[in-house]
């Protein structure tokens, strides 16, 4: 049997490796080189074997002797043990954590870098710490649950909801390819709280929206933020989509903005028909911006957009509430009057850009209904220069 100093003294024999045993099959291989590394000789299926114990003296005489111990158990039990490892070192490199950083670097280029960004983040804090070094075949639902409820007791319900859900994408990314057999996040439906979700202030009478309109043509701040203000009910995209408006996005010759699906809650490409109105006030911004990437960009550098509280910011400078009317509630002025002005729902919800149920038409319909909605979006500015105006409003309707 081996002894600690008859290791320490074995030296290189010439240019072949040799080995000291130790009996029961392990023993201790010295290389030309000088290292010295355990070895452990086994029979499986008639067949001689020989697995690796590691290297002297990150790993000593005790140690090996006890990693050889346990492969001697595992050969009891009909475990070949280098397959056993082979096995184990493969879910090593299946946790949670190495999944869904696979995933998020596979599709990334999908997605707009905001959104790549806020996956990963919610991921690192909300999933990794709790079972990120876990098997991802070894997850259960209780253990995802304790890290979602983790979340929601820091009063941040919606996180929690969103990040069950990113959780789920990693699992069903596992199935599709080969390291999971199923998804244990779909167990935990119901097991979170409903998100009791508020409505985004708005204005949808028109005699509350007059006096609103003609407050944001008299806004005496930044010219750009001034222009923002007036082309945003124009267009009734969502706030972030008119921050990061860029002037190589429209089509003059056809009077159209066209909207990369990157920028689209959706992910799908929006065309939105440009008024003679909201080509004036682009034309007005022009001289100004017109040389830099963006629209509207942040007072502080051309470099990047709009701050996304700027516009709100504007609306309580005019002496709005956040209770009575917010950015994003523009979308819902437009629907609600459009609505009940009789244009086709169908060509609404389009130009609203809502979500599609049917992938398959969601494929090519950023385009559906455009005629109707040039029409729509022309007579909608006309309506709304007369109620700036305070003339008696007659809504053109569709088919009038």
């Amino acid at each position: 049997m081996l002894t600690n100093i008859l290791i320490s003294k074995a030296k290189p024999r010439g240019n072949k490796s040799y080995r000291l045993s130790d009996g029961r099959g392990l023993s201790l291989e010295i290389t030309p080189a000088g290292n010295k590394r355990w070895r452990f000789r086994y029979f499986f299926g008639s067949k001689e074997k020989m697995i690796s114990l590691g290297l002297y003296p990150e790993v000593s005489l005790k140690d090996a002797r006890s990693r050889a111990e346990d492969c001697r158990r595992q050969l009891a039990n009909g475990v070949n043990p280098s397959q056993a490892r082979k096995e184990q070192q493969a879910e090593s490199k299946n946790t949670f954590r190495l999944v869904a950083l696979d995933w998020l670097e596979r599709y990334s280029g999908k997605w707009s870098e905001r959104h790549a960004h806020n996956l990963r983040v919610r991921l690192e804090q909300g999933m990794f710490p709790h079972i990120g070094d876990m098997p991802i075949a070894e997850v259960t639902p209780p253990l995802i649950l304790a890290a979602v409820r983790k979340i929601e007791a820091r009063g941040a319900l919606e996180l929690a909801h969103r990040t069950l859900q990113i959780a789920s994408q990693v699992f069903r990314y596992g199935i599709a390819t080969g390291v999971a057999e199923r998804d244990p996040a779909q167990d935990l439906r119901g097991a979170l709280p409903p998100v009791v979700r508020k409505h985004r202030p708005s204005i949808t009478d028109p005699k509350e929206l007059t006096p609103l309109l003609r407050a944001m043509d008299e806004y005496q701040g930044n010219f750009i933020v001034l222009s923002a203000l007036r082309f945003l009910p124009l267009v009734f995209v969502r706030p972030g989509e008119l921050r990061h408006a860029e002037w190589g996005e429209f089509e003059w010759e056809d009077a159209q903005w066209r909207i990369p699906p990157e920028k689209m809650k959706m992910k799908e490409q929006h065309i939105v028909p440009l008024s003679r109105q909201a080509i004036d006030i682009l034309e007005g911004l022009r001289p100004l911006t017109g040389e830099g990437k963006y629209l509207f960009p942040s007072v502080r550098t051309n470099e990047r957009p709009m701050s996304e509280n700027t516009l709100n910011a504007a609306l309580r400078r005019l002496g709005y509430t956040k209770d009575e009317v917010c950015a994003h509630g523009f979308r819902t002025t437009a629907s609600t009057l459009l609505n009940e002005q009789g244009w086709n729902r169908d060509a609404i919800e389009r130009q609203l850009a809502h979500g599609e149920r049917d992938s398959i038409r969601a494929a090519y319909n950023f385009a559906e209904y455009l005629p109707e909605r040039r029409k729509m979006m022309q007579a909608w500015a006309d309506y709304l220069d007369a109620l700036r105006e305070g003339a008696k409003v007659i809504p053109f309707r569709a088919g009038m």
